[in-house]
């Protein structure tokens, strides 16, 4: 089992940017996929970005694509979501999540994912 908190939320304007973390408690971190999801108010949550074992499988949603980056450091049992030119659309509530892996694979769905973290505001002023 795993346990995940995210940090680094916050309030900024518009083209700003944002490092969230997601530490990971456990040795097996480095046999689990990552992934950091979304949930604005109101709506669904939603994918924006996995990663596999190694850091080197990834995915990154198309509404945030060449804005944010994932990246993980299995040493620290951290991932991290780079986001760069934020825009008031991207506010929401962060979340990361893991999910044993048999192979080095990204996740996508949601439902793929066991472990989940309370979750980080993120809110971008225009």
């Amino acid at each position: 089992q795993v346990q995940v908190v995210e940090s680094g939320g916050g309030l900024v304007q518009a083209g700003d940017s944002l490092r969230l973390s997601c530490a990971a408690s456990g040795r097996t971190f480095s046999s689990y996929a990552m992934g950091w999801f979304r949930q604005a108010p109101g709506k669904e949550r939603e994918f924006v970005a996995a990663v596999g074992w190694s850091g080197y499988s990834k995915y990154i949603a198309d509404s945030v694509k060449g804005r944010f980056t994932i990246s993980r450091d299995n040493a620290k049992n951290t991932v991290y979501l780079e986001m760069n030119s934020l825009k008031p659309e991207d506010t929401a509530v962060y979340y990361c999540a893991a999910a044993r892996a048999a192979s080095d694979i990204v996740r996508i769905s949601r439902v793929s994912y066991e472990y989940w973290g309370q979750g980080t505001q993120v809110t971008v002023s225009s």
